[in-house]
């Protein structure tokens, strides 16, 4: 099923006992369910709704491509400031809120989750419900749009969201910064992450002890930066060809084995060694360290299975139970997926 209005998106639900939300499946294991449940996409369900560049928001169909809505942003100088990641590869804003997936802007401004401010659904008693709001100051009932982050489809098919966003840092540099190893990683980290300068970004590799910094600000402002972090710690500044490329490949994930397993798990940054010992330790394994070191991600070739994980963490693509590690599930989300999903129309998160 693809339906391309939101009448069609309701008769769709209503049609089907069994429904599984899916967008553009570039977070393929997160669109996968328990046998009998009918695939339906919302790909076709596409377009700006409303935007409002001097209130700093907009609203989409959850099917728009994120590569649209950065093109119709960045002509007003706006951007979506937590780096929603695969774009290139076709990613939604649907697929998006609900697989919970952010980028390297994370760091410095949060997630999906600070950013959504609303969201039409259809329930499942095929109900087209409205929740959030389309303001910024908006305080009235429960801020059920966050319980759609990281949902996977289990409470409704999103139809239409509602976003803040944020104006374009005037101009970025990007810093390679060296260590010894992943001690002395965690060391530059969390200098890093303590000092003055308001990164915009700060991660690290598992292949080799580099520590990689993105600061956003004013042109005049960021030569002293530059200068001041390069003074304190040993690295270099990166050209812009050489940034451009190095945040393609984070936010594309195509440091990742193509068509392999893909996982991302939480972190401290104080177990930064072992996930990189971790990583290093399973076949073909591949890492990188995002968020500060609060979350790591962990690629294998196709059909590799990685041992049992120390973290929590979820499967974004490949065969295998979608949750890694110890699990806790929040009684409230439950309540939730009851109230909105009383027949289990949907998949369980657990699915």
């Amino acid at each position: 099923m693809s339906p391309a209005t939101l009448e069609e998106l309701v008769a769709a639900v209503r049609a089907h006992p069994r429904v599984l939300p899916v967008g553009a499946g570039t977070k393929a294991r997160l669109a996968t369910a328990a046998p009998g449940f009918t695939p339906l996409s919302t790909r076709a369900l596409r377009g700006i709704v409303e935007y409002e560049p001097d209130e700093f928001t907009f609203t989409a169909r959850a099917g728009t491509p994120l590569t649209e809505l950065a093109a119709v942003l960045g002509e007003r100088g706006q951007y979506l400031p937590f780096d929603p990641p695969l774009a290139a590869a076709g990613a939604t804003l649907g697929g998006t809120v609900a697989a919970g997936l952010s980028g390297p802007g994370r760091w410095r401004f949060g997630g999906v989750r600070d950013f959504i401010l609303g969201a039409r659904f259809v329930d499942g008693e095929g109900r087209l419900l409205r929740v959030g709001g389309k303001v910024v100051k908006n305080a009235a009932g429960f801020d059920l749009p966050k319980f759609f982050v990281g949902s996977a489809g289990c409470c409704g098919v999103l139809a239409e969201l509602t976003f803040k966003v944020f104006p374009r840092p005037a101009a970025t540099r990007t810093l390679r910064l060296t260590a010894r190893d992943a001690v002395d990683q965690v060391r530059l980290l969390r200098a890093c992450a303590g000092g003055r300068w308001e990164l915009d970004a700060l991660e690290a590799t598992v292949e080799e002890p580099a520590v990689y910094v993105r600061i956003g600000a004013g042109e005049a402002a960021l030569g002293p930066l530059v200068a001041e972090m390069l003074a304190r710690f040993p690295g270099r500044e990166l050209t812009p060809a050489e940034a451009a490329d190095l945040w393609a490949v984070v936010s594309g994930f195509t440091w990742a084995h193509p068509g392999g397993a893909l996982a991302k798990v939480l972190l401290t940054s104080g177990e930064v060694p072992a996930f990189v010992a971790w990583v290093r330790a399973q076949e073909a394994g591949r890492g990188w360290i995002a968020a500060g070191g609060n979350a790591g991600y962990l690629s294998l070739p196709p059909g590799g299975a990685p041992a049992v994980s120390p973290w929590p963490g979820v499967r974004l693509r490949g065969a295998g139970s979608r949750w890694l590690g110890p699990r806790r599930t929040a009684a409230v989300m439950t309540a939730v997926k009851r109230a909105l999903d009383p027949a289990g129309r949907f998949p369980e998160l657990e699915d």
